[in-house]
């Protein structure tokens, strides 16, 4: 009797969810952008996880250890001033790092048998001021989300987020849309091109009302009033006079904290 060994063994018998040259065909892309949908939010669920807060900023600011070997390694270099300058930033990181551990300790992400979660830490999972706000969470012993991002140049998760709440997405949009769902506030410290993106993309979805009004923080007056001229933009009618009171400025986790509280943030009922 003839053998079925080939038809056992050619990809046409795996079942569709086995067959990853399937999954990754142009056609399936749908498919793929469902499943990261669904994986996270049932992840989250899970956890009881009802509300965030989203902390944005560079993942190039270094922490307190960064900072003294980059100065320890670069010092009678070349390098002296740039690792002085970025030992500079580290106060950024602390303050990332309290803001993390104040929303944990006060805002409802610490509960009893998983959930309801509110006001939990969500970061974009990486190095920098998002290490420190997940940093600052899992020192006040609550959970905290790290949504990663798949890059050219890898970028690897920071080692303070809930490991059971660490994502990763290869697609932007649907990595945007999970930050920005669930969020009952926005806190956006220093940062570049990434962290811009984040903050307009979320202020232009209030400001047009496809999104519910939430507290924004932009932590660090002096950066920010040099690195966008607010002011300018509406002066020249890009932006109304009454846009720029979606945001708020500040220069400490405490005055970040006071903002949001001033501002409407709901408190959940976590201890």
């Amino acid at each position: 009797m003839p053998e079925n060994h080939a038809q056992v063994k050619s990809p046409s018998y795996l079942l569709p969810v086995e067959d990853k040259d399937f999954l990754l065909r142009d056609e399936m892309r749908s498919i793929r952008f469902a499943l990261e949908y669904a994986k996270a939010e049932l992840l989250l669920r899970e956890w009881g996880v009802r509300t965030t807060i989203v902390v944005f900023g560079s993942a190039r600011v270094p922490s307190p250890e960064q900072a003294e070997a980059l100065l320890r390694a670069a010092r009678g270099t070349p390098r002296e001033e740039e690792a002085t300058r970025r030992a500079a930033q580290v106060r950024w990181y602390q303050e990332a790092r309290a803001f993390g551990r104040i929303v944990s300790e006060r805002g409802g992400a610490r509960v009893r048998d998983n959930g309801p979660r509110d006001n939990v830490v969500a970061t974009g999972g990486g190095p920098g001021i998002m290490e420190a706000a997940n940093r600052g969470a899992h020192e006040a012993g609550a959970p905290s989300i790290g949504f990663n991002i798949t890059l050219p140049h890898e970028q690897e998760p920071n080692p303070y987020s809930t490991p059971d709440l660490t994502f990763r997405f290869h697609y932007f949009a649907m990595r945007k849309m999970h930050l920005a769902m669930r969020a009952n506030a926005l806190v956006v410290f220093p940062g570049g091109f990434g962290t811009m993106d984040e903050l307009f993309e979320l202020l232009t979805l209030q400001q047009t009302g496809k999104a519910p009004g939430m507290p924004v923080v932009l932590f660090d007056r002096a950066f920010w009033s040099r690195a966008i001229d607010f002011g300018m933009l509406a002066e020249q009618g890009m932006v109304a006079s009454a846009d720029l009171s979606l945001f708020e400025m500040v220069d400490t986790a405490e005055e970040a904290w006071e903002s949001l509280r001033r501002r409407g943030l709901r408190i959940g009922t976590g201890i």
